[in-house]
């Protein structure tokens, strides 16, 4: 007796059935994720590369440190590594029920662009520092490279390192020059605030695309081609030599540049502009290893409430991503709460593990449904 196939999925898969690795790396991702931002919504400092106060006291410049070796430049690349994953998955669920390969691009695409619009939203109500509306445009611009050649996607992220430091460099160059003014998140005019908000993200989301996502996007597809994530135990040799080296290339690349913003070094313009370069194309390697380190977890954790509280918030990692934005504004912001020229460094990053802690709870509670950004983001790109 014969068993039928059980019926193919033409959305996104069911909870019950999603693999923990990946979920369980976006839920812990959120935490790096709030930390690398909430400190941007601070104000009244002089600042530097990273945006931490060069003034701040001994456990703000302590706090500030440990996340530029381990955070900053670290999360950005975890995040597009696990979108590329997750865009693969998405085109193999769909290529499953019989679709055409144009058929399917066509889902990706719009998909991608109404990611776009939440991250052009997210810029205009929240967050100028978005990366949304960077992820919406790789989607857009190198979907075919889901279905490219193993050697072409590895040269193309190849090349995207080259770029990715030339980008950098240019960028840090034009921070030691550029006259230093205080962010969208501290303006107390909430209609000027808004307008600088769409201009900065009009600025970042393709210097975001060009300089920070593309490479771990390529190698994320990559490894989502061999379900990597989904299958630990198989790849295990590779994961450790992934997190083992990766976490030291993005900690060594990463001490430079700790020393200067935390003023315990203090070199010339161009070498400081180089350890920027280098702290930022580092911190691919670290990106790369912490969803390496979680995915080793993965394959020994067992399930249990905090690992179902994880998984449900990387089920979430929309939803969780932007509400996070909407507290940071509610707590930091002049027109509301108003911490953000009050507090330095090592409160705000208080506030964003407290901030992750409530995303997580809130998940767990609602579980397993969706989200309500996914659930939009669904309805929008399949009707």
């Amino acid at each position: 007796m014969s068993i039928a196939p059980p019926a193919p999925v033409h959305g996104a898969t069911p909870v019950a059935r999603r693999a923990l690795a990946p979920d369980l790396a976006r839920g812990l991702m959120l935490l790096l994720i709030a930390l690398a931002h909430a400190h941007m919504y601070l104000s009244g400092h002089p600042a530097g590369f990273r945006g931490y106060a060069l003034d701040g006291g001994v456990l703000d410049r302590l706090v500030a440190g440990v996340q530029i070796l381990l955070v900053d430049g670290r999360a950005l690349p975890m995040f597009a590594a696990l979108f590329g994953y997750g865009l693969v998955q998405l085109a193999n669920r769909q290529l499953a029920t019989g679709r055409s390969w144009p058929q399917v691009r066509a889902v990706l695409r719009r998909r991608s662009l109404w990611l776009l619009v939440f991250g052009f939203c997210h810029a205009l109500l929240l967050f100028f520092g978005d990366i949304l509306g960077a992820y919406g445009l790789i989607g857009l611009v190198l979907v075919g490279f889901v279905r490219r050649e193993d050697r072409v996607v590895l040269r193309a992220a190849v090349v995207g390192l080259v770029l990715h430091v030339v980008v950098l460099a240019g960028f840090g160059l034009l921070t030691i020059s550029a006259p230093k003014g205080d962010t969208p998140a501290a303006m107390a005019d909430p209609v000027e605030a808004l307008v600088m908000r769409l201009i900065g993200w009009s600025g970042m989301t393709p210097t975001y695309f060009a300089a920070s996502v593309v490479p771990a996007f390529l190698f994320g597809v990559w490894a989502a081609r061999r379900r990597v994530l989904e299958e630990p135990a198989a790849y295990r040799p590779l994961l450790v030599r992934v997190a083992t080296l990766g976490t030291g290339v993005a900690v060594a690349g990463g001490l430079p540049l700790m020393l200067v913003d935390t003023r315990l070094w203090e070199p010339s313009d161009l070498v400081a502009v180089s350890v920027y370069a280098l702290h930022s194309v580092t911190g691919i390697a670290g990106g790369l290893a912490y969803a390496a380190i979680i995915g080793l977890l993965a394959g020994r954790l067992t399930s249990g409430p905090v690992v179902r509280a994880l998984a449900a918030c990387g089920q979430w990692s929309l939803t969780c991503y932007l509400l996070q934005s909407v507290i940071f504004v509610a707590v930091f912001a002049p027109y509301a709460g108003g911490l953000g020229t009050r507090v330095g460094d090592a409160a705000a990053s208080g506030i964003a593990v407290v901030t992750w802690l409530v995303t997580v709870v809130l998940a767990a509670l609602l579980a397993p449904r969706r989200g309500p950004a996914e659930a939009a983001l669904r309805r929008l790109t399949y009707g």
